[in-house]
C-alpha cells in the first residue's frame, strides 16, 4: 500500500472512529496494552534488530532511545492505560452563549482527524501516539525512522491484534512501511488527507517539516534547556538539579545543554560541579560529563574552550556549556538570545530573582529550584505526551488529550432567521 493510499484509507476511518463511545476507545486502549505485555518478547526481538543495526551508525546515547526492555515496555503499557484512565476530551462545552433571539450558541471539542507523526528512533512513541490519538478520536498515521522500523511494526502488530479482536477497523493505527524522505515528503504534503502533521526528534527532522509542510504543521521543540545558578543559589541543590537535568537521560530533549552561573559564586561553585560531573562519575564507573567552557570559567576548571556555537548547540549527550553571568539580568538576556522555548530554570533562594525570571523567559516551561527533566506529558498529569511543543499557536509545552482537539460551533435554535 502506498502512503497516499494508506492515508486515504485513514481519512475514511477518521469518520468511524469519532463517532465511538468513551467506554469503547478506553476498553480498546486497556486491550493495546495487555497486548503489548503479552507481545514483550516479539517486541525485544525486533528491538534488537534495530539495535545491532544501529550500532555503528549513531551514538551510545540514541541508541540508549533505541533500545527497549521489559520495564520499558511495562512503562508504555501503563502510559497507555493512564491515557484511557483520563477524561474524554471529546464532546465537551468549551463555552455556551444564550443568543438575546433564544437560539443557543456551544463551542464542543472534537477530534481533529487524520493526525500524522514524525520520529524518529525512540519506539515508545509508537504506544504514546496511538493512545493519544486514539483517545482524543483522532485517526494516527505513525511514520518512523528506519532505525527504529522494525521495534514500531512489532509494537503495532500488538496493537493491531487488540482492535481486531475488537472487531475495530486496523485503520485506526497505521505505521508507514517508506522509511525515506520521499515518504515523508508525502505526508508534509498531503493535503486534504492529513488533518495535522507532528515531527518528533531532531532539529533537522523539525524544521524539515516546518519549512517543507503544505498541512498544518506544530513546531516541537529542539531543547536548547538552560540552568541559570543564581547568587542566592543553594549550591548543593544546585548540584543535584544539574547533575539530573543533564545526566539522567542526556539523549532527550528536556535535558539540560546549558548551564550559567553568577560570577560572584563560580570560584566555589564550578570547582564542586567538575568534581561532581567528571571526577566523581568517573570513579563510578559513569561516563563523564565534558565541559564547553567560556573565556571565564575555562580559567577555573579544566575543560574544552566554547565555539561561538556551542550555546546555540541540542548536543543530546554529556556535554554541557558553561558561561559564567555577571547577574540574574544578563542570565536572562542570554537566555533570550539562545533559548529554543523550551525549558529553562533558575536555581536561586531569592524570591525577586525567581519572579524575574518567570516574567522574562519566554518558554513553554519555566522552573524554579526544579530539573528541567519534568517537561513529560507523563509528569504533567496528562498520561503521556505527542511531543513538546515550543510554539504559541494551538499548543504550547507537553501535548496530550485536550492539544490532539479542536473545537466547532453547534447553534441550535426554533427557526431563527437573521
Amino acid at each position: 500500500m502506498t502512503v497516499l493510499e494508506m492515508l486515504s484509507d485513514a481519512k475514511a476511518s477518521a469518520k468511524k472512529l469519532s463517532l465511538l463511545s468513551t467506554e469503547e476507545k478506553n476498553n480498546a486502549i486497556n486491550k493495546m496494552a495487555e497486548k503489548l505485555i503479552s507481545h514483550t518478547d516479539l517486541i525485544l526481538r525486533a528491538n534488537e534488530i534495530d539495535v545491532n543495526n544501529a550500532k555503528g551508525k549513531i551514538s551510545d546515547v540514541m541508541i540508549d532511545r533505541l533500545r527497549l526492555d521489559k520495564a520499558r515496555i511495562e512503562d508504555m503499557a501503563k502510559g497507555m492505560k493512564d491515557v484511557a484512565a483520563l477524561p474524554d476530551p471529546v464532546g465537551n462545552v468549551l463555552e455556551e452563549i444564550k443568543h438575546k433571539n433564544g437560539m443557543t450558541i456551544k463551542k464542543i471539542s472534537v477530534p481533529i482527524g487524520v493526525v500524522a507523526i514524525i520520529y524518529e528512533s525512540r519506539p515508545n512513541v509508537t504506544s504514546d501516539a496511538a493512545a493519544l490519538t486514539f483517545k482524543s478520536g483522532n485517526v494516527s498515521v505513525l511514520r518512523t525512522g528506519k532505525e527504529a522500523y522494525n521495534s514500531a511494526k512489532a509494537i503495532v502488530d500488538a496493537l493491531h491484534e487488540a482492535l481486531e479482536e475488537l472487531s475495530m477497523p486496523k485503520g485506526f493505527i497505521n505505521l508507514i512501511k517508506d522509511t525515506s524522505h520521499e515518504g515523508a515528503n508525502t505526508l508534509m504534503t498531503a493535503n486534504g488527507l492529513v488533518d495535522l502533521l507532528i515531527p518528533r526528534g531532531s532539529s533537522r527532522l523539525i524544521k524539515a517539516c516546518v519549512e517543507n509542510a503544505t498541512v498544518p504543521c506544530i513546531e516541537t521543540g529542539t531543547g536548547i534547556c538552560h540552568v541559570y545558578v543564581d547568587e542566592f543559589a543553594d549550591i548543593d541543590k544546585a548540584l543535584n538539579i544539574i547533575e539530573n537535568a543533564k545526566t539522567s537521560r542526556p539523549s532527550v530533549c528536556n535535558a539540560e545543554e546549558v548551564l550559567l552561573v553568577n560570577e560572584k559564586i563560580a570560584n566555589t561553585f564550578l570547582p564542586l560541579l567538575k568534581e561532581r560531573l567528571y571526577n566523581k562519575r568517573i570513579e563510578n564507573g559513569l561516563t563523564p560529563v565534558i565541559f564547553k567552557l567560556c573565556e571565564k570559567s575555562i580559567k577555573i576548571i579544566d575543560g574544552t574552550a566554547a565555539s561561538p556555537t556551542d550555546f546555540d548547540t541540542e548536543f543530546l549527550d554529556y556535554i554541557l556549556a558553561v558561561k559564567i553571568v555577571k547577574n540574574v539580568n544578563e542570565a536572562i538576556e542570554h537566555i533570550q538570545k539562545h533559548s529554543t522555548g523550551h525549558s529553562d530554570a533558575i536555581v536561586t533562594e531569592n524570591n525577586d530573582n525567581a519572579d524575574l525570571f518567570i516574567k522574562s523567559i519566554d518558554s513553554a516551561a519555566v522552573y524554579v529550584n526544579v530539573s528541567t527533566r519534568f517537561t513529560d506529558g507523563g509528569e504533567f498529569g496528562l498520561g503521556c505526551e505527542m511531543g513538546i511543543s515550543t510554539q504559541k499557536l494551538h499548543a504550547r509545552g507537553p501535548m496530550g488529550l485536550k492539544e490532539m482537539t479542536t473545537y466547532k460551533y453547534v447553534i441550535t435554535g426554533n427557526g431563527q432567521t437573521r
